[in-house]
């Protein structure tokens, strides 16, 4: 299937939380809207502190919203909010920053539209262009995943991608509960659990450095490795 046949027939909705990126959002919401796709945007506001919440107050496109949270409650909680707020029948979550390029979507979404798959894992370890950065964080990123991969039982290359895709009705069926970057070893274990047809394709990635914005750090890590095993065992 070409990126020329998949494209004009498809509404997607892209979900974006985001905090404290004053310096990125505007780019990335202007990357989406150009992605090729009929989009409708869903920016949810983690109660950022930096100037992004005002930039995104006075933002104003016809296929943006905007939701907002009082105070910090994390990725998966704004990802959830923005779940709900979803209409299109194909749900892909974006990262604020410019790590993950919309330019990818569409062989992120092929296997939804042609019906293979329910859910898509963009993978910055398949082969496509990355930027070189740090080898722990990498390592780090590879551990988790093995260890995601023993608990449900997947072979997936890159479980902490930040870009996803979901048909959003078998999304909806997920009783979600992470309210922080626990979000991706919960989405995985319960996609696992739940049967869920599962594909991962290689994206390109222009990852951050600390001293750049990054923010997830080794207490996620150690706090990913949690959640797994209760997600798996004792949810």
């Amino acid at each position: 299937m070409s990126e020329r046949s998949i494209v004009p027939r498809v509404s997607i909705s892209v979900v974006i939380p985001v905090f404290n990126e004053a310096a990125t959002i505007g780019q990335v919401v202007k990357r989406v809207l150009d992605c090729g796709f009929d989009a409708e945007v869903i920016v949810v506001d983690d109660a950022s502190t930096d100037g992004t919440r005002e930039y995104l107050k006075q933002l104003e496109h016809p296929k943006v919203r905007v939701l907002f949270h009082s105070k910090n409650r994390g990725k998966g909680a704004a990802l959830r909010l923005g779940f709900a707020a979803a209409r299109n029948p194909f749900v892909v979550v974006q990262d604020a920053d410019l790590e993950y390029n919309p330019a990818d979507y569409p062989v992120l979404l092929e296997p939804l539209i042609d019906g293979r798959a329910d859910m898509v894992y963009g993978s910055r370890f398949l082969g496509g262009p990355h930027r070189v950065l740090l080898f722990w964080h990498y390592a780090i990123n590879r551990m988790l995943t093995l260890l995601s991969d023993i608990i449900a039982d997947l072979n997936l290359n890159d479980m902490e991608t930040g870009m996803k895709a979901f048909r959003r009705e078998k999304l909806m069926e997920l009783r979600l509960s992470a309210n922080r970057f626990t979000f991706e070893p919960e989405v995985t274990v319960k996609a696992a659990r739940a049967g869920w047809r599962i594909y991962e394709v290689p994206i390109s990635y222009s990852g951050r450095t600390y001293e750049e914005g990054k923010k997830i750090g080794w207490r996620d890590g150690v706090a990913a490795i949690a959640a797994l095993v209760y997600y798996r065992f004792f949810d």
